[in-house]
Order: structure tokens, then C-alpha cells, then sequence
């Protein structure tokens, strides 16, 4: 039998993964210690996923991969025996607390001292996300648990020195700290620097946000949990999926309520008439470039030199309620999620800049700004296969009352944060298509961004881009294979999706064959250099310029001239 490639392993492994997990959807549920979470398992060890370094490895727990994920995972996951995934919100407006991970939109509720559960209001991109991640897990707290116990079946000195440590933490001076993490990095395996790094990477974070319950906590949960599921079988930890969750995955009504929340915010401003230009990007950047400099106009801001222009944009970037409060002023409209989405928009009537100072390194045509006076629409990060849900909805006519009102479109713009293959972090990708992980399923499109658009002080690249099941389920070998099949220069999770419903409001004539379509990245990691992946954290000031350019360049683009009629 023919040997396959490691590519082609990885590829088998993802698309296994996949299968398994839709197979557990319909099953209603699973034991990550049974049959079917081991297969998990292997999927995940034989895929060896950039993003969790070192999980192959029994010698060593993986440091980096458990800040991604306990960062994407509600507080206290670890100490959960009972994980539910359910398609609808049964405590909300109850007096069980809502848990938002930090660095992942879902929502959560802690029910009891064992329970854990998740509203899936995104897709079937949440369920591959939140399944990974308990995989990674169950995984590291497998090695935990190896360091647990001597060769006698005695408990560990180190494990020991771990469950006095939580005894008595509040009281813990900076000796017996140091000492604490010196007895955890043996139970690790990992250097004491290491163990120490992450234990202030988690601290910082449970003191900002309360986002989880510190290092210490976490390994000795994750190693107690596996060692009483050994003893009693009452104690197994269980992924419940309720029956109905797949029955309405690419049918549910958060993306409808969603859409009918702005197509009404819409009417409501009388807007219904006016172009208007859909840009899915953060909720910062655009309105710090149309409002930023008007708002903080009485400081000093530099006036010269491309670099000026975006040091301007990093010092204003603690000042977000201070612009906003001044855009309200002049067409300004915020409009937070009520409909379960996690996508947050904004609505700018372009028509009220006439009196705000934009940055003199901003082009823009203000006359032709009063002509048209086309509207923005700012939505936030979508989330994988919500993407399609959301714009698909976003793009049909609205219907109340039996009116219908049709909007006029001029242009949808993606600006998204992506794993770049041809260049590193910082850079600049331009899609000329988005090629599907895993499908045959391919998008061929005429991209309004150009190279010559951008500045020289940043790099460029053009090419296709992969649209990937998940950013933890990426192999080095496999992305090589696509960059050097496909030539693509990056990879990312909503893009195919977007264009997937563009192209299918276009064919279903919701909106017109002439719509512009955009779709820039910034390089927030680089999937083929270790310690580059998105475990090693937030770019920080790197991520302003390529942000900002790629803003600055769409807003000229929208308000830079004379806009079509439809």
C-alpha cells in the first residue's frame, strides 16, 4: 500500500476529526476517556497542530497551547464533569451568571459546581472550536495525571507541595512562590522560567478580566478530574450535545434577527434610500479614522509622514468612549448584539462628516461625500461558518408589515486577521480567491484592492487564501502542500464563507452583479515559524499599521469619488 505523504495524513486527519464530531453531534454525546473521544484524540495527535506545540510530547505538558485555550474556554472549565451544547439560551434573564470566554465571543453559564454550558449561536465552526479544545485538554491532563502518582501508587512530593500551595495561596509570600512554581515545573516538565511565565501570563489575565482560576488551579483540577473519573465512573467527564442542535445548524435565528435588527435601525434613520457600504472589521479602527482627529483636534497630532499617521492612531487608542461620544455627534450610531450573535455594528451617515476634521493624510471627496451620501456598516469579526449566515441575511430585502424594502449595496469589504504563509507577521494579504479546506468548493472574484493601493512601508502580497475548519486543526506539512499546490499566501476562517453568500445574493439578484468586493488581511501570525503562531499571543502595537492601512485605503475607496447607481 502506497505511504502517504504527511500532508496527506494531516488533511485525512482533519477531515476524520470532522466526520467524528458531526457523527457525535448525532449521537447526543460522548466520554472524552471512551471509544470515540479517543478517536478524537488520535485525530488531533496525528494532525499535530502548529498552534499546540509540544502536545505529542509525554514528557512535557504544553504551556503555550493551554493559555490559547483556557483564554477561549469559560472560567473553570477544568473543574467541569458535565460540558452541554445547546442551540438555545435556557438561562437567559435567569439568575445564573452569563461567562464570556476572554478571547472568544460565546456564551456560557456555569450551572451547578460541575456543569458547564454553551449556547452555540454560531455555527458548526463553534461546535469544531469548543470540541478541539476539551481535546486538548483531556489530553494534557492525561500527562498531568502520569505525575500524579510515584511508582508506589504514592502521591508525588511535587503533587503534594501543588495541593498545599492551593491550600493556603492567599497567604503565599515571594519565596514560598518561587518555590511553589519550582515543585509545579517538575509536574510540567517544563523549565522553571517557562512554568513561571505562564503562571503571570494567566495571573495578569485573572486579575483583569477574573478569566480563569490561575495555574495552579488549572493543573491540579485538570490531574484531580482524570484521577477520580479512574476511580468512579460516576465522576467521567460527558460532552452532551442536545438532539436538536444539528437539525438547526445553518437554520437558526440569531443571523435573521440579527439582519432584521439593523434592516430596521436602517429604516428607522431613513436611511433605506441611501448606497450603502458593508465593511466586517473591528469596531475600532474606522471610527478612529473618520472620527479620531476631530475628537482629539484641540491635542498636538502630527500632520507628516505615513508613520506620523499611524502613531497618531496608536496614541489615541485608550480615547475609544471620548470618539465615540463625539461621532454620535455627527452620524455616529452604535447597535450592540440583542440577538444572540456576538456581532456588534455601527452606522455611520457619511452625510454629517461634512463638519468633522478628518486627518489631513485621509483622502477624501467631501463634495461628493454630500452628493451621495452613502452609509457605512461596520459589523464586527464574524466567526467561521457564521459568516455565510450573517451576510446571506444581511444581503436579502426586508420584510415587516407586508412591505419589503430593498437595499442598495454598493460595496462589502472584509478586513480580516489572518496566518500568513508567504511573508510574517505585519504584513498585508490580498485575496484573489478563497480556496475551501478540505471541499472542492472554490471562489474566483475580482478583488477592488490592489497591491499599488497600499504604501511601500508595509508588504503586500496577492494570491489565494484558504478558508480552514479551525485555527487549532493546521498542519506545517499540509500548509506547505497548499502553498505550493495552490499558491496561497494565507490562511483564514470567514472569507470563503462571505463570498459563499455574496455570490449567492448575486445569483438570487438580492444585490447587484456590480458590487465592489474587498478582502484584505493583516498577518497576526505566521503558522509556519514556531513561536510565531497565534499561541504566542497579541501583536500589540505591531497589528496598528497594517490594521489602519488597510481602513484608511477602503474608507478612500468608499468616499473617495462619485458612487454608482445600482
Amino acid at each position: 500500500m502506497r505511504e502517504l505523504t504527511k500532508a496527506q495524513k494531516a488533511r485525512y486527519a482533519i477531515r476524520e476529526f470532522k466526520i467524528i464530531t458531526d457523527a457525535l453531534a448525532i449521537r447526543g454525546f460522548y466520554r472524552p476517556r471512551g471509544k470515540l473521544g479517543k478517536s478524537l484524540e488520535h485525530c488531533l495527535r496525528n494532525l499535530s497542530p502548529e498552534i499546540y506545540g509540544s502536545m505529542n510530547d509525554p514528557r512535557v505538558v504544553e504551556l503555550k497551547g493551554l493559555e490559547y485555550v483556557i483564554d477561549r474556554l469559560p472560567r473553570a472549565i477544568e473543574e467541569c464533569t458535565r460540558i452541554i451544547l445547546t442551540e438555545e439560551d435556557p438561562f437567559k434573564n435567569s439568575a445564573i451568571e452569563e461567562t464570556v470566554p476572554l478571547r472568544r465571543r460565546r456564551t456560557c453559564y456555569r450551572v451547578g459546581k460541575n456543569e458547564m454550558c454553551f449556547v452555540i449561536s454560531r455555527g458548526l465552526s463553534e461546535i469544531y472550536d469548543i470540541m478541539t479544545h476539551i481535546t486538548f485538554l483531556y489530553g494534557e491532563a492525561k500527562k498531568i495525571h502520569g505525575r500524579m502518582m510515584d511508582d508506589s501508587g504514592n502521591k508525588t512530593l511535587e503533587w503534594i507541595e501543588l495541593e498545599k500551595t492551593l491550600l493556603n495561596f492567599s497567604g503565599i509570600g515571594a519565596a514560598e512562590l518561587d518555590q511553589a512554581l519550582w515543585s509545579l515545573s517538575i509536574v510540567l516538565g517544563r523549565p522553571y522560567q517557562e512554568t513561571r511565565a505562564t503562571y503571570e501570563y494567566l495571573e495578569k489575565n485573572r486579575d483583569a478580566h477574573g478569566s480563569n482560576n490561575g495555574l495552579f488551579s488549572l493543573i491540579y483540577h485538570l490531574g484531580k478530574q482524570l484521577e477520580e473519573e479512574i476511580q468512579s465512573q460516576e465522576n467521567a467527564l460527558v460532552v452532551y450535545l442536545t438532539p436538536s442542535l444539528m437539525n438547526i445548524i445553518g437554520h437558526q435565528e440569531y443571523e435573521k434577527k440579527w439582519a432584521a435588527n439593523i434592516h430596521r435601525k436602517l429604516v428607522d434613520l431613513k436611511l433605506q434610500d441611501r448606497p450603502v457600504h458593508i465593511i466586517s472589521a473591528n469596531l475600532h479602527s474606522t471610527l478612529s479614522v473618520l472620527y479620531g482627529y476631530g475628537a482629539v483636534s484641540s491635542g498636538s497630532s502630527k500632520k507628516s509622514g505615513d508613520d506620523d499617521l499611524y502613531d497618531f492612531f496608536y496614541q489615541i487608542r485608550d480615547r475609544h468612549e471620548e470618539i465615540k461620544e463625539y461621532a454620535g455627534k455627527h452620524g455616529f450610531h452604535d447597535l450592540p448584539d440583542s440577538s444572540g450573535t456576538h456581532i456588534d455594528c455601527q452606522l455611520i451617515d457619511t452625510a454629517r462628516l461634512n463638519t468633522v476634521k478628518i486627518h489631513p493624510q485621509i483622502r477624501i471627496n467631501k463634495s461628493g461625500i454630500k452628493k451621495n451620501k452613502p452609509v457605512i456598516l461596520v459589523m464586527d469579526y464574524a466567526f467561521g461558518a457564521q459568516a455565510f449566515d450573517l451576510m446571506s441575511n444581511l444581503l436579502k430585502p426586508f420584510s415587516e408589515n407586508g412591505d419589503s424594502v430593498a437595499f442598495n449595496f454598493e460595496s462589502i469589504s472584509i478586513v480580516g486577521k489572518a496566518g500568513i504563509l508567504a511573508g510574517e507577521k505585519g504584513d498585508i494579504m490580498l485575496a484573489t480567491s478563497h480556496v475551501f479546506e478540505g471541499t472542492t468548493d472554490n471562489y474566483l472574484f475580482d478583488n477592488d484592492l490592489k497591491e499599488k493601493d497600499f504604501s511601500s512601508t508595509v508588504k503586500v502580497y496577492s494570491g489565494p487564501m484558504i478558508t480552514v475548519l479551525g485555527t487549532s486543526l493546521q498542519n506545517r506539512d499540509m500548509l506547505r502542500k497548499f502553498q505550493s499546490d495552490w499558491k496561497t499566501v494565507g490562511l483564514e476562517m470567514e472569507g470563503g464563507h462571505y463570498q459563499r453568500a455574496v455570490s449567492a445574493a448575486t445569483i438570487k439578484d438580492d444585490i447587484s452583479r456590480r458590487v465592489k468586493v474587498r478582502y484584505a488581511y493583516y498577518a497576526s501570525d505566521n503558522p509556519l515559524e514556531t513561536g510565531s503562531t497565534l499561541a504566542a499571543g497579541a501583536m500589540g502595537k505591531g497589528g496598528v499599521k497594517p490594521t489602519y492601512m488597510i481602513t484608511k485605503v477602503i474608507l478612500q475607496k468608499i468616499l473617495g469619488g462619485r458612487t454608482r447607481k445600482r
